[in-house]
């Protein structure tokens, strides 16, 4: 897949993330509780990985290869995603989601810029240049812009 066809990928994944994010956070209020329409996108994200592993017949890594993950790493991304998307479906009714995803997508930069610095995971390193720091501050004036604007 060519460059340009990723990032027009990853563009409607950046939507699908906003889109579930307002919808749940509505869940989240008509049940009275952001927790539980987390708990219910949960599910729902569980039964459609299932369906997917079985359709695309995906195969099971051999116990050899499950055994050779660092502990960590079956519950760091739970973890964060519960904490993020739960924070997610509170704020968003509060602030409303083009504020909530912009702050999002904020830390979202930073963090993989200090992830890719670092190589954090084993993934390539990507050092943190001054081109990378400027669009960084205009990210960060462009959520000041967004946050300012109350009409």
């Amino acid at each position: 897949m060519s460059s340009a066809a990723l990032g027009f990928l990853a563009i409607l994944a950046g939507t699908a993330i906003a889109g579930q994010a307002a919808a749940n956070a509505r869940l989240g209020v008509l049940l009275h509780s952001s927790i539980l329409a987390t708990g219910v996108a949960f599910f729902a994200s569980l039964v459609v990985t299932l369906l997917g592993l079985a359709v695309l017949r995906t195969p099971l890594p051999d116990l050899d290869r499950v055994a050779a993950v660092p502990p960590y790493l079956w519950v760091a991304g739970g973890l964060m995603s519960a904490f993020g998307v739960g924070v997610f479906y509170w704020l968003i009714p509060q602030l409303g989601v083009s504020r909530v995803v912009a702050y999002a997508l904020t830390g979202q930069l930073l963090l993989s810029m200090i992830a890719s610095h670092l190589g954090w995971f084993q993934l390539p390193v990507v050092q943190i240049s001054p081109m990378k720091l400027l669009g960084a501050a205009c990210l960060i004036l462009g959520v000041g812009l967004i946050q300012g604007t109350t009409t």
